[in-house]
């Protein structure tokens, strides 16, 4: 079996899954180690989501092949989430880890002008993995079609991995109930879903990493099928990280500046309220 910490360490790109009374769900992530702890790092653009999972059960996942190593690892436990409203933390002890990995980031603070001029990237939303109370290895995404399976069992989240099927995906990238989309477990066994929620997500980046898309699929699990009833984007290319097209000048730009608003935006409402501790 892989240490999750191991593969953790040494991978570019990772996910989040979780459960919650709304359902389960998931998320793309830049993983990385504090204090020998696996961790992640999030701006404060997804501080909503983050703050959320504090105290919850959530599995920490590196299932792409080009990632992380020819198997997928999982590692869940409940996290710690503290917020590092002045960045101290994440520039001490992540910030090194993150501009490696993470081609924006070394743009946007990698020196203390860029930490100066893009002080919204620094403050962070630290969510830690204390305890690794369940490991476990699967099958890797390989193709663009396959996909993160998030279910809860007992409470907690589940992760499978699983291939999507193009042909029965009727799904628009609206909201809604969009059709039925069969699923097959990549370790050739059976899903049994038993009508209960279930989260499939995958996530595509361009070279630059400028662009790092989610895209997912929601709704009640029947046998290998998925009853869609909310879906957005869907995969391009023949790999996990997809062939994205860097953004050009004007999209950098304009991303670039949507993300700085939000980030304040979220940056001044933390600072209104007492920090999460």
């Amino acid at each position: 079996m892989n240490d999750l910490i191991t593969v953790w360490r040494r991978s570019t790109v990772a996910e989040l899954g979780w459960t919650s009374p709304s359902g389960p769900s998931g998320i793309p992530v830049v993983p990385l180690v504090l204090h020998d702890t696996p961790c992640v790092a999030l701006p404060y653009a997804h501080a909503d989501v983050a703050l959320r999972l504090h105290r919850r059960h959530v599995a920490f996942s590196v299932t792409d092949q080009d990632a992380g190593g020819r198997t997928a690892v999982v590692g869940a436990g409940p996290v710690e989430v503290v917020e590092d409203l002045e960045g101290h933390e994440f520039v001490e002890h992540l910030l090194e880890q993150e501009v490696v990995k993470h081609p924006p980031s070394r743009l946007r603070a990698d020196s203390l002008m860029a930490r100066r001029e893009n002080w919204w990237w620094v403050p962070r939303v630290l969510v830690r993995l204390d305890t690794i109370e369940e490991e476990y290895t699967l099958r890797p995404r390989t193709r663009a079609e396959d996909a993160l399976l998030v279910r809860e069992h007992a409470g907690r989240p589940v992760i499978d991995v699983v291939t999507v099927d193009g042909r029965s995906d009727r799904s628009t990238g609206s909201t809604g109930t969009t059709g039925t989309t069969d699923l097959w477990a990549r370790d050739g066994g059976l899903l049994k879903g038993a009508d209960e929620p279930a989260f499939v997500f995958s996530h595509q980046y361009s070279p630059d990493f400028e662009r790092w898309e989610r895209w997912f699929r929601s709704g009640h699990l029947s046998g290998e099928s998925l009853l869609v009833e909310e879906a957005d984007g869907a995969p391009t290319g023949k790999s996990p990280s997809g062939p994205l097209s860097p953004y050009g000048l004007w999209e950098r730009f304009t991303n670039h500046r949507s993300l700085a608003r939000t980030c304040r935006k979220e940056i001044a409402e933390a600072r209104s309220r007492v920090p999460l501790r």
